[in-house]
Parts: C-alpha cells; sequence; structure tokens
C-alpha cells in the first residue's frame, strides 16, 4: 500500500536520506519540509498518513510542532513519529507526553527506516 509522508528535517542531507530510503526501500509518497512552520502547512494541505518529525530544529522544535500539530483539528489524526538523537529516558518520558506514535533514534539507518516507521505505525505490508 502507497503511504504519503511528511518529512520535517531542518538538515538537508538527512532530508534527503530520509526521503530517498523511503521512497526507494517502500514506494512512499515523501513530501519534506525544513521547518515546523512549514510543516504545519504541509501537513494540513497535504494530509499525509504520517509524520516523521525531527526534534532538534531551530525556530519551531518538534515538540512545539507536534504540539500545534496535535491542537489543530484537521491535523489532530496524522500520528507523529519522532527522529531523535537525544534517547535518554527523561527525553523520552518529555516526549510521551506529547501524544506521539514513537521515537525513531537519529541516525537512522537508511535501509531499514521504512520497516522501523511501519512498525512504530503497526502499519504491515
Amino acid at each position: 500500500m502507497s503511504r504519503k509522508i511528511l518529512l520535517v528535517d531542518d538538515e538537508d542531507d538527512i532530508r534527503e536520506v530520509a526521503q530517498m530510503s523511503l521512497e526507494m526501500t517502500a514506494g512512499w509518497e515523501v513530501i519534506a519540509a525544513p521547518s515546523g512552520a512549514e510543516a504545519l502547512r504541509l501537513a494540513q494541505s497535504e494530509r499525509p498518513d504520517a509524520i516523521l518529525l525531527d526534534v532538534m530544529m531551530p525556530g519551531m522544535d518538534g515538540p512545539a510542532t507536534a504540539r500545534e500539530l496535535k491542537a489543530r483539528p484537521e491535523t489532530a489524526d496524522i500520528p507523529i513519529v519522532l527522529l531523535t538523537a537525544k534517547v535518554q529516558a527523561a527525553d523520552r518520558r518529555r516526549f510521551d507526553d506529547l501524544g506521539v506514535a514513537g521515537i525513531l533514534s537519529k541516525p537512522f539507518d537508511p535501509m531499514t527506516l521504512a520497516d522501523e516507521v511501519s512498525g512504530v505505525l503497526g502499519w504491515s505490508g
């Protein structure tokens, strides 16, 4: 099944690697955004099946973006998976309060990223 993913990361190289990975290994359509503000706009207009959201970004960071997405009726039901290099227990507890579907560690393996996202979201096939 083809999925539409909104990928949000302020680092160009990470966006490119993740986008190529998801498109080539899973055949998903990937829409990329460099900022939280752009993610809010694209989430509303594109209605993705899921959002991969970097935690550490300048301006509106991942947690602030996730809170805003969950507060808007038109994007509240889109599952969010956080991408973060911070995986300590205290960080994970802070992210639990956001109502996200899951957390994936950076750096990620491009060959298994789609499988990891599918696993977190409970997608099969």
